[in-house]
């Protein structure tokens, strides 16, 4: 599934297309995908500006005129495809292009007043879109839970010792609850805790010394967080299964790995003899390596 940096970057590649227009019509071709779409959707957008286009963890978020946001989830499969005015196109939402685009998939089209036209296709079906009044956004249930986001200055060793004090979860388990931090998923998570020199399977509470103060640990795993997301969108994501960014180009940070998806190889950390292994917590692979990672 797309993470916090994918997301981040197909919003980047919709934002000049989409942000300023106007949606002037909306071809709803199905009534679902993962849940029902709202009521009279299609009607509630069509004339709608599109004001500002944001993202709050994984959720893509439209901000219209009239006071509606629509939020857009792209599950395991989904993809927009831009049509420029001109005729260019491009694909911001392609992450697992094995097959290439199957129109019988193009579930929601969006026209907007620029000329531009915003398809959104979906194979599996486990993305969805919703519309929120934009004062109750804080307190819908897609967003009354999250965390801080990981991304900018509030995210630092205090904090994570604060969210994470008293808990006796694995530290991994503890970074991917969206209740503390916001949009990490399962590949960056095991790369900032190897960047850190921490492993997933220590406590989480130990990051607080029992005098109530951040340990250095504490401030290296919420450096090495920032830094990974932000490099990660820098390179575009990572391409998995041949994942593609706005302009058709893939994104490259899985060159940058030092752990995900590299068992059996040597660890990266200069001096380190150790090698890379994995395991399995709560139903998902961590890499990581036992020698450095403490």
């Amino acid at each position: 599934m797309p993470e916090l940096p994918e997301v981040e970057t197909v919003r980047r590649g919709l934002e000049p297309a989409m942000v300023g227009a106007s949606i002037t019509a909306v071809d709803q071709r199905r009534p679902d995908l993962r849940f029902p779409l709202p009521e009279r959707f299609a009607e509630r957008l069509q004339g709608r500006e599109i004001v500002a286009l944001g993202r709050r963890a994984k959720y893509l978020m439209a901000d219209l005129s009239g006071g509606n946001i629509l939020v857009m989830h792209l599950g395991m499969t989904g993809r927009f495809i831009v049509e420029e005015a001109g005729g260019a196109l491009r694909e911001p939402g392609d992450f697992y292009q094995e097959a290439g685009r199957n129109a019988a998939h193009d579930h929601v089209v969006f026209q907007l007043s620029n000329g531009a036209r915003i398809t959104y296709n979906d194979a599996r079906r486990f993305g969805f879109m919703t519309l929120v009044p934009r004062s109750e956004l804080d307190a819908h249930p897609l967003f009354r839970r999250l965390g801080v986001e990981p991304l900018g200055n509030a995210l630092d060793g205090a904090l994570v010792a604060r969210l994470f004090a008293g808990r006796k979860t694995p530290l991994k388990a503890a970074l991917m609850d969206q209740r503390l931090i916001a949009g990490l998923g399962n590949i960056y998570v095991c790369e900032a805790l190897h960047r850190a020199g921490l492993s997933p399977l220590r406590a989480a509470g130990t990051l607080m010394t029992k005098a109530g103060r951040p340990t250095a640990a504490a401030g290296r795993l919420a450096s090495a967080i920032r830094d990974v997301l932000s490099e990660a969108v820098a390179a575009g994501g990572s391409t998995l299964r041949d994942y593609m960014k706005t302009d058709g180009s893939l994104g490259y940070f899985q060159h940058a790995f030092r752990v995900y998806d590299r068992e059996h190889a040597p660890c990266l950390t200069p001096g380190c003899r150790g090698t890379v292994a994995r395991l399995v917590q709560s139903g998902r692979s961590t890499f990581w390596c036992s020698q450095c990672q403490r």
